[in-house]
């Protein structure tokens, strides 16, 4: 199941890739159409060896990370991957049902029914951050469509994967389910590989490469990538509740998420208030983090080198740094408390990359159109959270901001409605999956004309000039 790739050797690295590719085509094809219930006991089966392994999955990402909240695991990773396969087994067999159209009166009679065939083999690139909600989720949306999967892991979290090649092997052939792992090698030769479907989930910057490799094979892509998520804090908002309603967002995995909130939007007079805020509700929450398991530290020395490097950036140009808790930042375990920053400038990195970390720009505003434009002029982001209990004010935001997916009093917890598209806009992805719209992603719409005895179609047969397309014309080209 897990396939030792070799990296030496690019030809050999190469072949290897291909030949479990064909491997997993050769089963599709002996098989095109799986049919619910084999769909059903898949889905059952991946669903027992995640609740039976759910404790050393929490381990080995405790170890990866160094300290990563056993908690923070189960609920950002294991339980949205149990709601999503309940939810597929609720309504799967609802979606595999062709769905039916309207021929209307010029195809008359005929019916028109939409078939969803499975595409056949799709790639999913994994990332680092939470390696098993975005591994086995976009699986469970494949399986659920009836197709096969290599998975691509990150090579930052060795541990974690091997607890999921053992997982996925003891329920799965590799013909069906493969895992693959590797250096940035591997994934570019892995990129490039003519899958009937690529999913990736990672930076814009790597997005970019992935998209390119694909194109080389007219490889549909769905690309999960990230941004600079904004929350605007609206007038009428009080700042505590705004703080309780955002602050979970950027301190889950220690902001290591591609939805955390990257910078606040707040009305200029509340900055300090804001900031007073933070640090009473985040001492609250975690108090101090060195020793504490329920803050995570960063995943490894060169993201930790990223963002002191970021911090260093912002204090040379100008950027006024407080902690989150006064507790300095503690190197030797790689654990960082909120970063907020103040006096913030575009010159500065942090407003110029997504930050992927504890360090929380705030900026104010003069009037909730200022924070708008300021949205407006930059990248469309994957998120964007709205804090304010005004039905004006919120629709406001919405019908003039772009995003991939909002949350309205709330961060981070729109990526677990299962029955909602998942996805970002431009720089920020494309495509969508999770719930139907992700069964349909993965899945080929194919549209099924069938007529009976009758045919009306040589009604526009040549010879032309007839009587009788004189009559079509007249009726329909009106």
């Amino acid at each position: 199941m897990n396939m030792p790739i070799e990296t030496e050797n690019k030809s050999a690295m190469q072949s290897q890739l291909d030949d479990l590719l064909r491997l997993q085509r050769t089963s599709y094809r002996s098989e095109p159409a799986p049919i619910y219930a084999l769909r059903v006991k898949q889905l059952k089966e991946l669903k027992q060896a995640l609740l039976t392994f759910q404790q050393p999955l929490a381990d080995a990402l405790n170890r990866d990370y160094g300290t990563r909240s056993v908690d923070d695991t189960l609920i950002s990773d294991i339980m949205p991957c149990i709601n999503n396969i309940n939810y597929s087994l609720k309504n799967l067999k609802k979606w595999m049902k062709p769905s039916s159209r309207h021929a209307g009166l010029l195809l008359a009679p005929a019916k028109i029914k939409v078939h969803y065939q499975p595409v056949g083999v799709v790639g999913i690139i994994v990332p680092w951050n939470f390696p098993v909600m975005l591994s086995i989720g976009p699986l469970i949306t494949a399986l659920s469509a009836g197709n096969r999967a290599m998975l691509k892991l990150s090579e930052f979290t060795p541990e974690t994967n091997k607890v999921l090649a053992q997982m996925l092997s003891s329920i799965f052939d590799e013909s069906l389910v493969a895992v693959v792992e590797g250096e940035a090698d591997v994934a570019a030769a892995f990129s490039g590989l003519a899958f009937d479907h690529l999913l990736f989930t990672g930076s814009t910057t790597v997005g970019k490469h992935v998209m390119r490799a694909a194109a080389a094979n007219l490889t549909p892509v769905t690309l999960e990538l990230g941004g600079k998520s904004p929350v605007i804090i609206a007038p009428d908002m009080p700042i505590d509740t705004a703080v309780e309603r955002m602050i979970y967002g950027k301190c889950l995995n220690s902001g290591q998420i591609c939805v955390a909130p990257d910078y606040v939007l707040v009305p200029k007079e509340k900055q300090a208030e804001f900031i007073a805020a933070y640090q009473k509700k985040f001492n609250a929450m975690y108090g101090k983090v060195s020793d504490n398991k329920d803050y995570g530290a960063i995943i490894n020395q060169r993201q930790f080198d990223r963002l002191t490097s970021v911090l260093e950036d912002a204090k040379s140009k100008g950027a006024t740094v407080v902690s989150a808790n006064d507790e300095a930042i503690d190197t030797a375990k790689r654990k960082i408390p909120t970063q907020l920053i103040t006096n913030v400038s575009d010159e500065m990195i942090l407003m110029q990359d997504e930050i992927f970390g504890p360090i929380l720009p705030i900026l104010g505003y003069e009037t909730l159109n200022d924070s708008i434009k300021y949205i407006n002029e930059r990248p469309r982001p994957l998120a964007l959270y709205i804090m304010s209990f005004d039905t004006q004010t919120q629709e406001k935001i919405l019908n003039n901001t772009h995003s991939g997916g909002v949350c309205i009093n709330e961060t981070v917890f729109h990526v677990a409605a299962d029955d909602a598209p998942f996805g970002g806009i431009g720089p920020s992805g494309m495509g969508h999956y999770h719930g139907k719209e992700g069964f349909m992603t993965l899945s080929h719409a194919k549209t099924v004309l069938s007529r009976g005895k009758l045919n009306t179609g040589k009604l526009v047969h040549p010879p032309y000039g007839t009587g009788i397309q004189a009559m079509l014309y007249k009726f329909f080209l009106r």
